[in-house]
């Protein structure tokens, strides 16, 4: 699919990546560009429209989609992170209830809300922001991993269903990205236009999913090695 005339919605687009993958869209040609986020005050980016979508509230999520009826291309790009001191903590639970609630329920209710949508149109696409972190064992990030493994099935189960319906669904797994979210961990990051340009690239070339930095395609390269990276991870990370 090719962002070129295409309507595109995309998720935490106020700022980092979400925005984005909103210029991005302007730039290769789209026809609108919705850009979802929680608060829409004091947000002004020409020609991009922005719409008031909290992704854990499912009438925000059904009101969003009404608004943005016309939606050929969902990016699902909203999402939160949060450190813990590992696996057997006191506050996992809590966290990861936070973070499943954002980053693989919120996924699943802006799906569920726009694949009617999609599948009205002759050419219609999904992106699902996903993550290393899915294949990379860092004990501080346990809940944020778990969330983002579920969104990760949940999209190979999404694709396989839709594939017939001849909606493409992209799964972006990626590393540290150089926006607010990550400010405060110190290694190396990507830039986010980078993975913005690499994801419309794959998104255009009929790809399923994309791997946007080395270590990344690297990790997913251990798979199926006797000692995958998920058990011991490759020398660098």
């Amino acid at each position: 699919m090719d962002v070129a005339n295409a309507t595109v919605f995309i998720t935490g687009a106020n700022r980092g990546l979400g925005l984005a993958f909103a210029r991005e869209a302007r730039r290769r040609g789209a026809a609108k560009v919705y850009a979802g986020m929680r608060n829409i005050g004091g947000f002004a980016e020409p020609g991009v429209v922005p719409v008031s979508i909290d992704v854990t509230d499912p009438a925000s999520v059904a009101a969003a989609a009404a608004l943005a009826a016309d939606t050929t291309l969902l990016v699902n790009n909203a999402g939160i992170a949060a450190l813990v001191d590992g696996p057997t903590a006191a506050d996992v639970e809590a966290q990861s209830r936070r973070m499943f609630e954002t980053n693989y329920y919120g996924v699943m209710r802006v799906t569920q809300a726009f694949e009617p949508l999609l599948s009205a149109g002759l050419q219609a696409g999904i992106i699902n922001v996903l993550s290393d972190i899915v294949w990379l064992p860092r004990p501080i990030l346990t809940p944020y991993a778990a969330s983002k493994a579920a969104a990760w099935s949940y999209t190979n189960q999404l694709r396989f269903h839709l594939r017939e319906r001849g909606i493409q669904v992209l799964g972006l797994h990626v590393g540290f990205v150089d926006t607010d979210l990550t400010s405060g961990i110190d290694v190396p990051k990507a830039s986010p236009e980078d993975v913005v340009r690499q994801t419309y690239d794959a998104l255009a070339a009929g790809k399923s999913e994309i791997m946007a930095d080395v270590g990344t395609a690297v990790l997913k390269s251990t798979l199926a090695a006797e000692v995958p990276g998920y058990i011991s991870p490759p020398a660098g990370f």
